[in-house]
């Protein structure tokens, strides 16, 4: 695939007793944010490290940027960033000092440092923090910086391990951002993430992992639709007419997602506005009283649940089966 920034094909990986990777296949396409998801052990980090050429695959083949992993790892180095979950700067330094010191470690001449480190605070609104410490930056601030400094050598795959751990909803919508401008500079961009809220916002593709493989890949809205496309939440006044709201809803009863601590129904629908047109006349003839009836696509939590929580009678991921029609 001449577009591709990487390509994965057939990766295993053992650690003992266990077995880490398990044929896992994956392509990610140049200039895009490619989500990677699954629960913890599925594989993730794994991943990622073969990647970056911190760990060798015991089989399989892997290019990343054009370059064998394995056989050419030099050359890949020399092409990615790697973001990990834990900042790696010098709380005493500033911004500019840290970023210049990156520079320097990678092999840049003084000057070629610290223009770069210059260019960098400028593209992640940096550039005014003087000469404060990075221990009195914030924790979005500190993320943007440290995210600078992974692409000091302005590579062309960068790496994002779990990249707004612990962050505030304000520190993360400043990494959401300053991801977003890379991509459209042209930088590829593989995310791990625990927040789907993030994968659904930035991934322009997202595989789910689970045992060591893609169990489903796609779009966030195709992997949404696995769950049976749009959905319809009634929430009502009195958690006593759950029952009867139950029997009012012209769905599969066994579809229905029940709530008792929040008075919520929720069902899957194919026509959006005449469910909502027939539930909402269906509660007022019935005199059952709703604070809230609303139509919404399933979340990428859901999708992440129904892929990775349910197993076959073998105790294979039901996901297996869903991958092939993504």
């Amino acid at each position: 695939m001449a577009d591709a920034a990487i390509i994965v094909e057939d990766v295993r990986k053992r650690y003992g007793d266990t077995q880490a990777l398990d044929g896992l296949g994956l392509t990610v396409a140049r200039g895009t944010v490619h989500g990677v998801l699954g629960p913890n052990g599925a594989g993730k980090t794994t991943l990622v490290r073969i990647l970056a050429t911190l760990l060798r695959p015991d089989s399989g083949r892997v290019e990343v940027a054009g370059h064998d992993v394995v056989r050419q790892a030099r050359e890949v180095r020399l092409r990615i960033g790697l973001l990990g979950q834990h900042a790696a700067l010098d709380e005493e330094l500033d911004g500019r000092q840290n970023l210049e010191m990156f520079g320097r470690l990678h092999h840049l001449g003084a000057r070629h440092a610290r223009v770069r480190a210059g260019e960098l605070l400028e593209r992640f609104e940096l550039a005014d923090t003087g000469r404060k410490p990075v221990r009195a930056y914030s924790g979005g601030m500190r993320r943007r910086l440290d995210l600078a400094a992974s692409l000091i050598r302005d590579p062309e795959v960068l790496f994002l391990d779990e990249p707004t751990t612990g962050l505030d909803p304000r520190g993360r919508a400043e990494v959401w951002s300053a991801v977003r401008s890379l991509v459209g500079g042209g930088t590829t961009v593989v995310l791990t993430t625990q927040y789907l809220e993030e994968a659904d916002r930035l991934a322009d593709r997202v595989s789910v992992l689970d045992h060591g493989d893609v169990i489903a890949e796609g779009a966030p809205d195709e992997l949404k639709s696995l769950t049976g496309g749009d959905r319809i939440d009634v929430v009502l006044r009195d958690e006593g007419h759950l029952g009867a709201a139950l029997a009012l809803l012209p769905v599969p009863k066994d579809t229905v997602s029940v709530d008792a601590d929040r008075r919520l129904l929720s069902a899957p629908v194919t026509d959006r506005m005449a469910a909502l047109s027939g539930v909402v006349r269906a509660l007022e003839e019935a005199g059952i009283e709703a604070e809230d009836v609303a139509l919404r696509r399933p979340t990428l939590d859901e999708v992440f649940l129904h892929l990775t929580g349910a197993r076959d009678g073998s105790g294979a991921p039901v996901g297996k089966r869903v991958k092939e029609a993504v």
